[in-house]
């Protein structure tokens, strides 16, 4: 399997025009990337361009925070949907968890679960750079209660991205149960190689490119 095709290829920034987004379509046609993710306002736009290939649209939800309702997030989910996304990557409520209400974080992750049901895959996003490794283990398992089909590293919004340390905890947690994926800060060969090594099944990246051809990356994305 080439490196290109665990690559979901990533445009999230608040200023992204759309020739940037249009050519992030193009780029991941051409190469053969798993799917273009971005959010919710490009969807439908996404889902036109990348029409008649083998490219995934990808939408996140509740992004960059976490921090609104799951019926926010389910409601985003169902749009999502309507404009064609196959992929959720919905990110936790990160305090919810923090706050051991745990309650709270599964039926959130339900929410998207249940609104994508034999519609779209959805990612839970944990946002690891917040939490404390019993925190990521419980996440871990919270997400897979809930029958989420992938567990998440960040949203490349934070204060850290993926470690191979946290793919090994997350992936030892999901075990067969779920697919891991590692975003943030994944801009080399290398360190795609290494993260997929520790058990990564995707990849989040804008340096997709520079990933899939050894080039030198523009550090300042996703």
């Amino acid at each position: 399997m080439s490196i290109a095709s665990y690559i979901d290829h990533t445009v999230l920034k608040a200023n992204a025009t759309e020739k940037e987004v249009l050519q992030v379509c193009e780029e991941a046609k051409e190469y053969g990337f798993a799917s273009v993710c971005v959010n919710l306002y490009n969807t439908k736009m996404v889902t036109e361009q990348l029409k008649g290939s083998s490219v995934k649209t990808c939408t996140v939800v509740g992004f960059p925070l976490g921090a609104v309702t799951k019926e926010v997030k389910a409601f985003e989910t169902k749009c999502a949907i309507e404009d064609g996304a196959q992929e959720i990557d919905m990110v936790i409520n990160v305090a919810a968890l923090k706050d051991k209400k745990y309650d709270e974080v599964y039926n959130d992750i339900k929410a998207v679960v249940d609104t994508a049901k034999n519609q779209a895959l959805v990612k839970v996003i944990l946002e690891t750079c917040l939490l404390t490794d019993e925190e990521k283990e419980k996440a871990c398992e919270l997400a897979v209660s809930a029958k989420a089909d992938f567990v998440k590293t960040s949203t490349g919004f934070s204060t850290g991205g993926a470690t191979v340390e946290d793919i090994q905890l997350m992936k030892r947690v999901v075990g067969d149960n779920a697919k891991v994926k590692a975003s943030g800060g994944v801009r080399t060969y290398e360190t795609a190689k290494a993260v997929i090594d520790a058990g990564a099944d995707r990849i989040g990246a804008s340096s997709s490119i520079a990933i899939t051809t050894g080039k030198p990356a523009d550090n300042s994305g996703y």
